[in-house]
């Protein structure tokens, strides 16, 4: 009989909680105090990792460099990971720019400003 909370779905939430709080706390760029764990996927023999991340910065190019940098660090990161967490296997980290939020605020905005055209 299936559970209805997989592990993995455990681990991913386990792994996100601990990675936010990291970068938040322990990192020295200040470039990942702008960045927000907005959802992890784990493969299921728990080998890789697919970390979203949303940055608070409005330029691409800052935003493609923070991810480049995430990724450069993810050794490292896992590494204080494994020591953070009581996991026999942690997995490989991979670090994926996630728009869906500056796409919402996009959308706000949009409907925001109709509004004020309607009202006038």
């Amino acid at each position: 009989m299936k559970r209805g909370y997989d592990r993995t779905d455990r681990i991913a939430d386990l792994i996100q909680r601990t990675l936010a709080q990291m970068l938040l706390q322990d990192m020295s760029d200040e470039r990942f105090r702008l960045v927000t764990v907005t959802g992890v996927t784990v493969t299921r023999d728990l080998s890789y990792a697919k970390i979203y991340v949303s940055v608070l910065m409005d330029e691409e190019d800052k935003i493609k460099q923070t991810v480049e940098s995430l990724n450069r660090a993810a050794k490292s990161l896992r590494f204080s990971l494994a020591k953070a967490v009581k996991l026999r296997v942690v997995p490989e980290l991979k670090f994926i720019y996630d728009d869906s939020t500056a796409r919402g605020f996009r959308l706000s905005d949009l409907i925001d400003s109709a509004i004020k055209k309607e009202e006038k």
